[in-house]
């Protein structure tokens, strides 16, 4: 017993990590609808920016979306997901976050009002300053540029 405690303590994986992601795939999901057109530019990039923030697999990413996507039909506010982003991310992390929603919301080419809203709304939740989310959008929009977007 005491060595099952032992590696749980000295485990390099942190244990909040499942939930967190969740909480981030679910995040992206919602600003992808934000403009009433969830598309397969939009999935494709949820696609290639969970896998690289998380290291995941094609099917580790496929089981992602698919939680985040039940999540999404009975979510009633962004709250208890923004709590645990809030809480369990790094500020440099949640500045991470920023940018892959930034790269969600430009994903079809055109930035709606709504997806701009709520982008700040889960800018302030997360506790990202302005300053840092317009950053985070330059940053997003110059690596758009650079990849001929």
């Amino acid at each position: 017993m005491f060595a099952s405690l032992l590696r749980l303590i000295e485990s390099p994986a942190p244990l909040r990590a499942p939930h967190t992601r969740l909480s981030v795939a679910v995040l992206l999901l919602e600003a992808a609808r934000q403009d009433d057109h969830f598309d397969t530019s939009e999935r494709a990039v949820i696609e290639k920016v969970l896998a690289r923030q998380f290291h995941l697999s094609p099917q580790e990413c496929a089981h992602l979306i698919e939680a985040a996507e039940k999540h999404v039909r009975s979510m009633v506010q962004l709250h208890g997901h923004t709590n645990d982003i809030a809480h369990e991310m790094s500020r440099d992390e949640r500045i991470a976050l920023i940018e892959m929603l930034w790269e969600v919301a430009y994903a079809d080419g055109v930035l709606d009002a709504e997806e701009d809203h709520l982008i700040r709304r889960i800018g302030k939740l997360v506790y990202v300053e302005d300053r840092e989310r317009v950053h985070a959008r330059l940053r997003v929009l110059e690596r758009m540029k650079h990849e001929g977007h």
